[in-house]
C-alpha cells in the first residue's frame, strides 16, 4: 500500500527556505545599481558590504547548530526566517552606507543558520538511507533562489523603486513561515504522520545513543585533516561568493547589460551550478558502485573540477555569450567540487563530530568569501575595473587548484577515523593515550593501532 508521506514535502519545505534565502542574498548585487543613484556607493563599499555579509554568516554558522540544539528545530527555524525577512526588508529602509551595513550585518547572521537548521530537520525526519538524498534536494535549493532571482528582481525593478524589492522580498519570507508552523514537527508529536509511514522511519524514532568520544573544536583543529577541509572550502567558496555577489555586477559594468538583459540572462550560470551539484555527487558514487576506493572516487572528480575552473581567465577576452557559458562551466564546476568537499565530513568522522567539523568547515568557506569579497571591492577601487576584472577573475581561477591541493596534503586518505581516537581524556594517562592517537592521525610518530592495520 502507498504510503502518504510527509517527510518528503518537508524537504521541499526547507528547500523553499533555502531558495528564499540565497534570492534575498542575491538583491544587494542585482539592485546595486539603482540603490547608486540614492545612495553613493563605490566598488569598495560594495565589496565591504558583500564581506560583512559573510563575516556575520560564517559566525553564526559555527554557532547556528548549538542554537537549533537550543530552541528545538520548529521554534529555531522560524526564528532564523523571520529575523532574515526582516533584515532583508530593512534593506529597503536603508538611507545611507550605515544602515545598509547594518542591515547586511543582521542577514548574515540569521542566514547563517540555515544549513545547520536544515542539518538538524533531516536528522529527525530521515533514516540514514534517506538523508544524503533528501540533503541533495535541499542543497537544490541554494542554486533555485540564485536562478529566480535575476528575473524576479528585474520584473519589480521595472515597476517599482528598488525598496520594493526588498519589501516584497521580506513578505516572501513571512509567508514561508506560515507554512512552516502549519507543516512542521519532530515525527514523534506531528498531528498528520500515518502509522505506516512512522513505520517506515523507526530508526529515526529511536532515541540516540549517548555521544561517544565527543571532541571539542579545539581538539578538532588538532587534526591535518579539519585544516585540510577548512581551507580547502575557503578556497573554493572565496570564488563562489565572489560570482555570487559580482557576476552582475561585471555583467553592467563592462559588459553593458541593463536591467532586462541582466533578468534573461544572468541566471544560467547559476542553473549550471545547480547540475553541478547534482553531478558532482553522482558521479562520485557511481565510481563507489563501480569498485573503486572511497578516496579514488571523492578525489578523481575533485581533481577533475579543480581542473577546468582555469577556463575564467578567459572571461574578459571572450565575446559576451562565450563569457556566459565559461561562466556556467565554472560554476559548474564549483558546485561538483564543493559538494564533496562539505560530503568529506561524514565520510572521515564519526556521526556525532560530523555537526561540528561541517560548522569548522563551513565558517571556513565563509571566511574565504568574507576577504576575497573585500580585495575584490578594493582592487577594483584602487586600480579600476577595467585592469581590475582580469586580476579578479585570474586569481579565483587559481584556488581551486590550491584548494585541491591542499586537500592531497592534509587527507593522504579519504577514509573513516575511529571514534575513539577523539575521546576526551578522562586523566593523564587517558589524555595521553588521546594525544598519541591525534598525533597519528597527523602522521606523527608511533606504532600504528590494530584498527589502523585493519584498514
Amino acid at each position: 500500500m502507498l504510503v502518504r508521506s510527509i517527510r518528503w514535502p518537508i524537504a521541499i519545505l526547507i528547500t523553499v527556505a533555502v531558495a528564499i534565502g540565497y534570492l534575498d542574498r542575491q538583491t544587494l548585487a542585482l539592485t546595486v545599481k539603482a540603490i547608486q543613484r540614492d545612495i553613493p556607493l563605490s566598488d569598495s563599499d560594495f565589496g565591504n558590504l558583500q564581506s560583512l555579509f559573510y563575516f556575520a554568516y560564517a559566525l553564526m554558522y559555527v554557532g547556528g547548530g548549538r542554537l537549533m540544539d537550543l530552541l528545538g528545530t520548529r521554534r529555531g527555524f522560524l526564528l532564523i526566517v523571520v529575523w532574515w525577512s526582516l533584515a532583508i526588508a530593512g534593506h529597503g529602509l536603508a538611507h545611507g552606507l550605515l544602515m545598509l551595513g547594518a542591515a547586511r550585518l543582521m542577514l548574515g547572521l540569521a542566514q547563517g543558520g540555515v544549513f545547520p537548521a536544515a542539518a538538524k530537520a533531516v536528522a529527525e525526519w530521515f533514516p540514514a538511507r534517506e538523508r544524503a538524498t533528501a540533503m541533495g534536494l535541499i542543497n537544490g535549493g541554494s542554486s533555485v533562489g540564485a536562478v529566480v532571482a535575476p528575473p524576479l528582481i528585474a520584473l519589480v525593478l521595472c515597476y517599482a523603486p528598488w525598496p520594493w524589492v526588498y519589501y516584497l522580498s521580506g513578505a516572501v519570507g513571512l509567508v514561508w513561515t506560515a507554512w512552516w508552523l502549519w507543516d512542521y514537527y519532530p515525527p514523534s508529536r506531528h498531528p498528520r504522520i500515518s502509522e505506516e509511514e512512522r513505520r517506515e522511519i523507526h530508526e529515526v524514532l529511536v532515541p540516540a545513543p549517548a555521544a561517544q568520544g565527543g571532541a571539542s573544536w579545539f581538539r578538532l583543529l588538532g587534526l591535518r585533516q579539519v585544516w585540510g577541509m577548512v581551507l580547502g572550502k575557503a578556497c573554493c567558496d572565496a570564488v563562489w561568493f565572489t560570482y555570487i555577489a559580482w557576476l552582475p555586477k561585471y555583467l553592467v559594468d563592462m559588459r553593458g547589460f541593463d536591467t532586462a538583459q541582466l533578468g534573461s540572462i544572468a541566471w544560467i550560470p547559476y542553473a549550471a551550478s545547480g547540475v553541478g551539484s547534482l553531478a558532482g555527487g553522482w558521479l562520485s558514487s557511481r565510481l563507489l558502485r563501480r569498485g573503486y576506493s572511497l578516496d579514488f572516487s571523492r578525489k578523481v572528480v575533485l581533481g577533475a573540477c579543480a581542473a577546468v575552473m582555469p577556463c575564467m581567465c578567459l572571461v574578459t577576452r571572450a565575446p559576451v555569450g562565450a563569457a556566459i557559458v565559461l561562466f556556467s562551466i565554472a560554476m559548474f564546476a564549483h558546485l561538483a567540487f564543493s559538494t564533496l568537499v562539505i560530503t568529506l565530513p561524514a565520510d572521515l568522522f564519526p556521526r556525532g563530530m560530523v555537526g561540528s567539523v561541517a560548522g569548522l568547515v563551513g565558517f571556513g568557506g565563509s571566511m574565504g568569501g568574507m576577504l576575497f569579497n573585500k580585495f575584490a571591492g578594493s582592487l577594483l577601487h584602487g586600480v579600476g575595473r577595467a585592469a581590475g576584472y582580469p586580476i579578479l577573475f585570474g586569481i579565483g581561477s587559481t584556488f581551486h587548484i590550491l584548494g585541491f591541493v591542499w586537500i592531497l596534503l592534509t587527507i593522504r586518505k579519504v577514509q573513516p577515523i575511529a571514534a575513539n581516537r577523539f575521546a576526551a581524556p578522562a586523566g593523564d594517562a587517558a589524555g595521553s593515550g588521546s594525544r598519541l592517537a591525534i598525533r597519528r592521525e597527523q602522521g606523527g610518530s608511533g606504532a600504528p593501532s590494530p584498527t589502523a592495520r585493519s584498514r
